[in-house]
């Protein structure tokens, strides 16, 4: 199957675009890079879509996103349903949202024009289902309304958000009295906000996976934290605890069944636990990571520790570097 020598993806988004000059016209997309994609779609380099194409709508701002999604795959179906959540079969009927009433040509059910409301709305039930509910997603608003809306929307569903799913924020700096959003008269550049904040590599994980590459090379797996059972090296799939510190391995197998504890006979995917070792809080969707990197992502790896290229040391009797070091 496509797709299974590559390591977890560090970011898969599904987002939501709003038109600047009207805040009626909005899309659903999905995109691993959210700075790139919305230059995309305010014509800044080639491959928007054609729906973003109108320069009358220009520019776009992305409000919110989904992001945490494994593959490529699972994001595409989010996106879907996310689209089209009249018909979406990971939608159960009687918990149906948005109801189609017209028809298309064919006679098919035809998709009921995208609000805000009506967006966020299926967000927060689409994270429920069964289909979502336990992969490890993450909400984001960069939208302060678009915030509001959602935080309005939760006073009237019984339903809450699942708790392992979390939400952040971040909002464009308030403008100064001279319209600049730099308060500092120009003097430092401004933090970066919005989608400038999402990490798009693995950067997040480079002490965890700095960690597991030394405990692997040495061959430290010791015995299982869950069975107790010795780990030969190179012996099978194994996990180790995201804390710092902590070097609790074990069979795959085993971290999931004690993860999942009492809910074993419901789930297969755990969310999140403790580690038996360290007793810290592990989430399931860092350790998959982790182990994807280590059996599929050798490149990734080099990528991730590669030290940057440093300037060659000038030679004081070389006449020559002097000159060259001035003027570059």
């Amino acid at each position: 199957m496509p797709g299974l020598g590559k390591p977890l993806p560090p970011l898969y988004t599904v987002y939501i675009l709003r038109s600047t000059v009207s805040h009626a016209s909005l899309y659903i997309g999905s995109t691993p890079n959210p700075p790139r994609r919305l230059k995309q779609h305010n014509g800044e380099s080639k491959g928007g879509a054609a729906r973003t194409s109108k320069r009358t709508l220009r520019p776009w701002e992305m409000v919110g996103l989904v992001s945490g999604f494994p593959s490529m795959v699972a994001a595409l179906k989010f996106e879907w349903a996310l689209n089209n959540p009249h018909i979406s079969l990971h939608i159960p009927t009687a918990s149906r949202i948005t109801i189609p009433t017209q028809k298309k040509r064919g006679g098919g059910p035809k998709r009921p024009r995208h609000t805000v409301k009506s967006i966020i709305s299926n967000v927060h039930l689409l994270l429920g289902v069964p289909s979502f509910a336990r992969l490890p997603l993450k909400l984001n608003f960069f939208a302060l309304e678009v915030h509001r809306a959602w935080t309005k929307y939760l006073e009237t569903v019984e339903e809450p958000l699942p708790k392992t799913i979390p939400v952040y924020t971040s909002f464009a700096p308030p403008q100064s009295e001279t319209g600049d959003s730099n308060s500092m008269s120009g003097e430092e550049a401004p933090s970066p906000w919005g989608i400038h904040t999402l990490p798009l590599d693995y950067a997040p994980v480079k002490s965890y996976v700095a960690k597991t590459r030394e405990l692997y090379s040495f061959e430290r797996e010791g015995a299982c934290v869950v069975c107790g059972e010795s780990l030969p090296h190179d012996g099978g799939l194994y996990a180790t605890c995201s804390n710092a510190g902590c070097e609790g391995t074990g069979h795959l197998a085993c971290w999931s069944r004690h993860l999942l504890g009492d809910n074993a006979a419901d789930h297969v995917i755990p969310v999140s636990g403790h580690c038996p070792r360290c007793e810290g809080e592990v989430a399931w969707g860092d350790m998959m990571m982790e182990m994807s990197l280590r059996l599929r992502g050798q490149k990734e790896i080099d990528r991730l520790f590669k030290k940057p290229r440093g300037k060659k040391a000038l030679d004081p009797g070389d006449s020559s570097q002097i000159v060259r070091a001035y003027f570059d």
